[in-house]
């Protein structure tokens, strides 16, 4: 099963452009990523600059679409970044999760990611059939 554990940091979304996570805070998660890759479970990860850096929404309305650049004050929690992992189950991306050096006031969101089983036979067909093996097979993982 794959999931996508989703970091949201305090007050990220007040942080001004050019803001960059502080070293030691730096340090600490990626010794926590080198143990999610040494487990083999890690499937990507990345860290996203607060929303005052250059950030953008496409809305899309009757077919069409629209860009708003931001930043946007109406923003109550700010994805910080992301990882996508793959375990055997729920329980272990809690696992996981709980064990991120998160500081106070952060939270972490797990999600579970669809994969092929989750539609009906007919439609894993229909997938295999337009989107080759490499979909079909996320199922089986």
């Amino acid at each position: 099963m794959r999931f996508m554990m989703i970091m949201f940091p305090k007050d990220y979304e007040t942080a001004k452009p050019g803001w960059v996570p502080d070293f030691k805070s730096m340090e600490k998660m990626g010794k926590y990523n080198e143990e999610l890759g040494k487990a083999g479970v890690l499937l990507a990860l990345d860290g996203l600059t607060p929303p005052a850096t250059m950030s953008a929404r496409v809305t899309f309305k009757n077919g069409k679409s629209r860009v708003t650049d931001g930043p946007f004050t109406e923003t109550k929690e700010v994805v910080g970044g992301y990882w996508i992992i793959q375990v055997k189950s729920r329980e272990e991306a809690l696992e996981w999760a709980s064990r991120i050096p998160g500081q106070d006031n952060e939270m972490v969101e797990v999600r579970r990611m669809f994969d092929v089983t989750d539609f009906d036979p007919e439609t894993q067909k229909e997938i295999q059939k337009k989107f080759g093996d490499d979909v079909a097979e996320l199922g089986q993982q």
